[in-house]
């Protein structure tokens, strides 16, 4: 029996001003320009990408990380890696439900990783070396960095908290590792420090914290926008009217009595689903006095609770995935945020959801793609780990929208159910679409960085060139031509192989700084691992890149 998931009832909070851009998941695109932006400096060594595919593949004697580690040593000339052994640490190894084992190293300098520097070594179910796919930092291996800190972790954290005007009380433990981090064409012994609150101005903050001066070398802010307890069935309306059938938990308080939470404990294995009200300014559970939560103001937190759980039953029968990290971890949502606020978003803890502002958003938690969109964000962070800017956050970002619009199935839009009335009247009738991105304008702002005609992208030759300080780089509108691929896949094999594909892609082939190359690599690999060489569904999985320009 795992041991039951208690969240604390309530969280102290503060007025955040954050001294980055806060990035939404669902959010409109600002039409505002952006002053000051960052020039990025190309350094043709630094995460140069790896994919070998063996065509006569030897049998191993093992698929251990030591036999991984000396057929990179073996072959190093191959996978133009000086010194594996020395500069390899091994992250983890697992073996899939097709029988292969995926085994993951980090690039160290001097016993310290550098950040998004991975190497993934893929055995078949015959113990052979089928693939080795990642990145590598060649400037870094060569450099003669000093990696010894002369800044403590703890006066990295003050200097983290100071920089992202967090409060005194954080809602999660920080964290602070030391770290090589490659930025702007310069390599930097830094502590990489996260910092998560919530408030007025949310925070999943990564902080870069030059680990000799205390400066910080960079920032951003990774908020991804969307005793004895028995459970028990309790019903709830949802925001659109619908009848939900919830699993709810009955309590007794001292001076309330008997309340029914959204606490839900029935999946084995599941340290539960758990959905809390952010009214008030802080966390607490959500409590109705009957089974029954029928109230307007419960309305979004039965659809949050509720769409919770069918996104946890998909990843479950779909991909035999328990929960957002595979391990169990509680599924926890946040309704009633903010003040008619017109977005969702992960935080690396919880799925928040704003109320609206009733012309361009109703309450978010209405819609089951939203949900699943903002849940994905978990999967990603707890696999490939995809991180949040220019390409690799494209497709952080992207994923959520394809699984969004696979797990919710009835159409090939994002946020088609969350578009006020208004919204509506005047042509959005949706977010943003997998079949046709270019129905919707982007913002103002980016109009300049794209082909001129101010579209959300399908092709690669409508790519957005844009800074890290808008859109950290594009995340939400160049993801749209990864979405695109995925929808063309569809309409040759269907919503379930893509499933599987996209699914398998995301959790043993992409690493952090992977690209939209890496992605289509990864892609079809994933497709010939279930498949085939030569199958309908590899054809399929090239072709929805091929149509948007990503070649091989």
């Amino acid at each position: 029996m795992r041991k039951k998931f208690i969240a604390p009832l309530v969280v102290t909070t503060a007025l955040i001003t954050a001294s980055l851009p806060y990035n939404n998941v669902l959010a409109v695109q600002p039409d505002h320009q952006v002053e000051n932006q960052m020039v990025k400096q190309w350094n043709e060594k630094a995460n140069v990408p790896l994919f070998v595919k063996e065509k006569q593949a030897v049998k191993r004697s093992s698929t251990s990380a030591d036999d991984a580690l000396n057929y990179l040593q073996q072959n190093k000339e191959k996978v133009n890696i000086k010194n594996p052994k020395a500069d390899l640490k091994k992250n983890n190894s697992a073996k899939d439900e097709l029988g292969m084992t995926h085994v993951r190293f980090n690039q160290t300098k001097n016993g310290v990783p550098v950040e998004g520097a991975e190497i993934i070594v893929h055995y078949n179910v015959d113990n052979e070396i089928t693939v080795v796919n990642g990145a590598y930092n060649e400037d870094i291996e060569a450099s003669k960095l000093d990696t010894k800190p002369t800044l403590s972790s703890e006066e990295a954290l003050q200097v983290a908290k100071s920089s992202t005007h967090a409060p005194s009380t954080l809602d999660q433990v920080p964290t602070s590792e030391l770290v090589v981090y490659p930025f702007e064409g310069k390599n930097h012994l830094t502590y990489k420090v996260n910092v998560n609150f919530l408030g007025d101005e949310p925070g999943n903050w990564y902080v870069f914290v030059d680990a000799t001066s205390g400066k910080v070398v960079d920032q951003y802010n990774a908020i991804m926008d969307a005793g004895h307890f028995k459970t028990q069935t309790g019903t709830g309306t949802g925001v659109l009217g619908d009848h939900r059938l919830l699993h709810v938990t009955k309590s007794k308080g001292e001076k309330e009595g008997t309340v029914f939470q959204l606490a839900d404990y029935s999946h084995e294995g599941l340290d539960g689903i758990i959905t809390y009200d952010y009214s008030k300014n802080y966390l607490e559970l959500f409590s109705n006095k009957s089974a029954a939560f029928k109230s307007e103001f419960a309305e979004p937190a039965v659809d949050a609770h509720y769409n919770s759980e069918q996104v946890y039953d998909y990843y479950l029968s779909e991909h035999g995935r328990n929960s957002l990290d595979d391990n169990g971890m509680p599924i926890q949502s946040v309704v009633h945020y903010g003040d008619n606020y017109n977005n969702a978003f992960w935080n690396g803890t919880y799925m928040v959801y704003g109320d609206g502002d009733g012309e361009f958003f109703i309450p978010l938690a209405a819609s089951l793609d939203v949900a699943a969109h903002e849940m994905t964000h978990g999967v990603t962070s707890n696999s490939a780990n995809l991180i949040y800017r220019f390409q690799s956050g494209a497709l952080n970002e992207s994923f959520s929208d394809i699984f969004g619009a696979l797990i919710d199935d009835s159409d090939w839009e994002i946020g088609e159910d969350i578009m006020a009335p208004a919204a509506v009247a005047d042509g959005r009738t949706s977010l943003r679409s997998l079949s046709n991105p270019s129905k919707y304008p982007v913002g103002a702002a980016y109009v300049a960085y794209g082909n001129g005609e101010g579209m959300y992208p399908s092709h690669m030759d409508e790519f957005y060139d844009l800074p890290a300080n808008l859109d950290n780089g594009g995340v939400h509108i160049n993801s749209s031509i990864i979405n695109h691929a995925a929808y063309l896949t569809a309409q040759d094999i269907g919503r379930e192989k893509l499933g599987q594909i996209y699914y398998r892609a995301l959790t043993q082939y992409l690493t952090a700084n992977s690209d939209f190359s890496d992605a289509r690599q990864a892609i079809v690999q994933s497709a010939i691992d279930l498949y085939g060489e030569g199958s309908a569904e590899v054809t399929a999985a090239a072709g929805g890149f091929d149509s948007v320009g990503i070649m091989e």
